[in-house]
């Protein structure tokens, strides 16, 4: 029985260790920003890998009251610009360290995908 019991325990820590890098992997994504910008880089939000919204930067120029619902289009269509670069990014990241894993390309590990 020492055999299935060495077998359990490095199991145990086999998860723990792949626990513990998607943690940091978590972490890392969280400081990882992009920008999504619209209008020409007249409305940008900035957003980290995971898809935190940092920040949004409005030109003053767009502040005109009959142009309201474009600003507020705007806003939407950089906030998706950013959602979709984040994506694109966190998918990257995910992929390299599965890949740095040893785990075979598509393998999906709950949590990674």
């Amino acid at each position: 029985m020492q055999n299935m019991e060495e077998m359990m325990k490095a199991a145990q820590e086999a998860a723990q260790k792949i626990q513990q890098q998607m943690n940091d992997a978590q972490v890392k994504l969280d400081q990882i920003e992009v920008e999504g910008s619209a209008g020409g880089g007249l409305v940008k939000v900035r957003a980290s890998a995971r898809g935190r919204i940092i920040g949004v930067n409005i030109d003053d120029s767009l502040f005109k009251e009959e142009e309201k619902a474009i600003l507020e289009d705007l806003v939407t269509a950089a906030f998706n610009d950013a959602r979709d670069k984040a994506d694109r990014k966190a998918g990257e990241h995910m992929a390299e360290m599965q890949q740095g894993m040893g785990l075979p390309p598509g393998f999906n590990l709950p949590g990674m995908g």
